[in-house]
């Protein structure tokens, strides 16, 4: 049986907690066997107040003995970044990650385990909205702030809040194997198991906080039309704008260029396609506006830092050994 601790401060935000502990649930479910024992640790005495207000009772504190545990992962909250992390707090994080097997974060809580120096040389990702000032406040850290999850030796970290659920399956994976992770990922109804690599945007997402009429016109069009030609001019000419207002107006809105959006939208698309083994590689690249494989290649790299068939035999259960040395021969 492996002890899990899931360290959580007044405030916390709560998925962050329940999130991966729903899921290492449904592991002991779904393997018929109690392969996980689940425990919230709280830096304080009493229950613990999220940010929601809602309330949950710790089993224990950083007050009481230190012990042995499997996992430990830290939870993050909205406002983690802006206090000092106490002196009591740094010791029980480091004296509980030596005596881990795995240890890491959800969301901010990469920032305690940075200031703790446990992060140092390491690769570490957190939410989007707090990595400017992680990555000014601990520049020796290698962060990705694009990534979903990463895992450097035995420090795993997530990017904001349901991607705890992401690294939880995929530590379930790496213990009990796929079958068992796909198997919560289905009861838990999450709708695509998703890399670590996959990036933080959301082409559907941005399209959804658009705000001018003429970007969404624009992002519905690209998101119905992945084939079309998806150019600028084109889509300028669509929305009745000039080029360069329209690309002016568009990255303001979305946050990210037309051309940056495209591809996206159309990465989107190819990665679910992609993991259908029996539909062609090329006939994907084809129907999702890449054109040929040597494009769509191109951005599967450059966004989820893996190949096409890499990525596809990820899905087919054979493993990430496998997908790595697929991807080495690509």
């Amino acid at each position: 049986m492996r002890r899990v601790a899931i360290l959580a401060f007044p405030g916390a935000q709560l998925l962050d907690v329940v999130g991966p502990t729903d899921v290492f649930a449904e592991a002991n479910r779904q393997a018929k066997e109690l392969h996980y024992r689940i425990e919230v640790v709280s830096s304080g005495t009493g229950p613990l107040q999220g940010s929601s207000g809602l309330r949950i009772l710790p089993d224990r504190s950083i007050h009481d003995p230190v012990l042995p545990v499997d996992t430990l992962l830290i939870a993050g909250d909205p406002t983690i970044h802006k206090r000092p992390v106490e002196e009591e707090v740094q010791a029980w994080v480091k004296a509980t990650a030596a005596l881990s097997r795995r240890f890491g974060s959800v969301c901010s809580g990469a920032f305690v385990l940075a200031e703790a120096g446990l992060l140092k040389g390491r690769s570490a990702t957190t939410h989007w909205s707090q990595a400017g000032t992680f990555a000014r406040r601990y520049p020796d850290v290698l962060l990705d702030a694009n990534r979903i999850f990463t895992a450097d030796g035995p420090v795993w970290t997530s990017a904001g809040v349901t991607a705890g659920i992401d690294l939880a399956l995929a530590l379930v994976e790496e213990d009990l194997g796929r079958e068992v992770a796909m198997a919560v990922a289905r009861e838990l109804v999450v709708f695509l198991k998703r890399p670590g690599g996959q990036a933080q945007f959301s082409a559907h997402l941005a399209a959804q906080e658009a705000s001018r009429t003429p970007v969404q016109a624009a992002q519905a069009y690209i998101l119905d039309n992945l084939a079309a030609d998806l150019s600028v001019p084109t889509l300028a000419k669509r929305v009745g704008m000039s080029e360069r207002h329209f690309a002016r107006v568009f990255r303001q809105d979305a946050g990210v260029t037309p051309a940056e959006f495209v591809e996206t939208a159309r990465l989107d698309a190819a990665r679910r396609l992609v993991e259908d083994p029996s539909m062609p590689l090329q006939r994907i690249a084809t129907r999702t506006g890449f054109g040929d494989m040597v494009t769509m290649r191109r951005a599967f790299m450059r966004q989820l830092h893996v190949s096409p068939l890499a990525y596809r035999n990820s899905f087919a259960g054979t493993g990430a050994h496998a997908m790595e040395s697929t991807h080495a021969k690509l």
